[in-house]
């Protein structure tokens, strides 16, 4: 299946003081999904966005809102975060104690969200293949999550490729996110190793963001016309 390539900005590299301004500018040069971290402090070191300020974006934007939970338990907070306004709900595999995985999945797709799953850098990918049959993503990440403005992690390549392999060989049906470290250098072969959801924050938000999104979308061009 060729699937399309979509841009997600992570506001996380936003200016918060023209967060409103910003997301639009995303909005009107292209950008299909936004992306939105939230942090507790717990899984990971930082705090992030919590439930006010999604609420906000969501009647400000019509992206697709793709909310990434780097939180304990996320079964606590799924049904409030989609009430929110986010359209895709993405949990981690590491996250899941007293409510399992699997549970806090079938707990999003009811509530009407789109529903992913992700793993850190060190957690092998045959680790979700348990739940590849009933995602709609699966986000790899290619930084420690928790911080923005991490280097790309070279292994990522190899887990992608691993990936791609199981969604075609499985004939799965879900889209490969990856998050940290992307840029105009790397995006390429991120593409080619079977990524086609692009988390970028920095190389969005930092100096002017129309023509780092132009950027990013003359590669998706180039890579769509080389499939064909």
């Amino acid at each position: 299946m060729d699937r399309e390539i979509k841009l997600a900005p992570s506001i996380l590299a936003a200016d918060f003081m023209k967060l409103a301004e910003q997301i639009g500018e995303c909005e009107r040069n292209g950008a299909k999904y936004l992306h939105y971290d939230v942090m507790d402090g717990l899984f990971v070191p930082s705090l992030s966005f919590g439930l006010p300020v999604l609420s906000g974006i969501r009647k400000g934007t019509g992206l697709f809102i793709d909310c990434h939970l780097m939180i304990v338990e996320p079964a606590r907070y799924v049904d409030q975060f989609i009430d929110a306004g986010a359209d895709s709900v993405t949990i981690h595999l590491e996250s899941c104690k007293e409510t399992g995985c699997m549970e806090t999945l079938q707990k999003i797709r009811e509530k009407g969200a789109k529903c992913g799953i992700s793993i850190k850098p060190a957690t092998p990918v045959v680790h979700i293949l348990p739940y590849l049959g009933m995602v709609d993503m699966v986000l790899l990440m290619s930084v420690e999550p928790g911080f923005g403005g991490q280097p790309f992690i070279g292994s990522t390549f190899e887990k992608l490729k691993q990936l791609e392999s199981l969604r075609r060989e499985g004939n799965f049906d879900f889209d490969i996110e990856v998050d940290g470290g992307i840029t105009l250098e790397n995006v390429p072969e991120v593409i080619d190793a079977g990524a086609n959801v692009i988390v970028s924050g920095s190389s969005v938000f930092k100096g002017n963001i129309a023509d780092n999104i132009r950027g990013f979308l003359s590669v998706f061009d180039a890579k769509k016309t080389d499939r064909n």
